[in-house]
């Protein structure tokens, strides 16, 4: 059992040292892409190629994040920095798709990532049920996403496995001590 907790703990420290290094050069293609777009000099297809790339640099971006944020989760290296934050802010901070309606509580937690969870969630609620918008109703600590309809619910669960976002956040979430549970068309979370 033992050699099994290190060889995982090798992989996860390998997926972040993968994140960190492919940062520096995501970052230029982005800072190429805004220096380009800035200039104006690009018409038709050609600056609309570019908006594309960024779009893309800042998507992979997210992405290295999250994979990054799982692999010191599973490595048992994430010590989160607890601070302040006000439940509906946090629901708020997702596509404009999502939406977060209610009222919220202080709670300490790490609100980044958290906020990243929570709009992960929301995304994989809408692509994966195939609806046009979501709703995160926050009363206090309690916050509830819906609708959640049957093709969204294993996603968001992790029990189906396809959406990085979404085992992440649920990941993530636990990690810090919040539940996440299916109860009906509606995803609960509770701090």
């Amino acid at each position: 059992m033992t050699e099994r907790a290190t060889t995982d703990s090798g992989f996860a420290r390998l997926v972040s040292l993968a994140c960190h290094d492919l940062r520096t050069p995501l970052a230029t293609i982005g800072g190429f892409a805004k220096t380009l777009n800035r200039a104006g000099e690009l018409d038709g297809p050609s600056g609309h190629f570019v908006e594309l790339i960024d779009a893309a640099a800042e998507q992979m971006t997210g992405l290295l994040e999250l994979l990054g944020l799982a692999a010191r989760i599973e490595g048992g290296r994430y010590g989160p920095a607890l601070t302040p934050a006000d439940t509906l802010a946090l629901a708020s901070h997702g596509p404009p798709f999502v939406h977060a309606t209610g009222v919220g509580a202080e709670v300490e937690t790490d609100g980044p990532a958290v906020a990243l969870s929570l709009a992960a969630l929301g995304t994989a609620a809408a692509r994966h049920g195939g609806v046009d918008e979501v709703t995160w109703t926050v009363d206090g600590r309690n916050l509830s996403l819906a609708p959640v309809n049957a093709d969204a619910a294993p996603v968001l669960l992790g029990t189906a496995p396809k959406d990085l976002g979404s085992l992440v956040a649920v990941r993530t979430l636990g990690a810090l001590g919040v539940s996440v549970e299916l109860d009906v068309e509606t995803l609960r979370v509770v701090f």
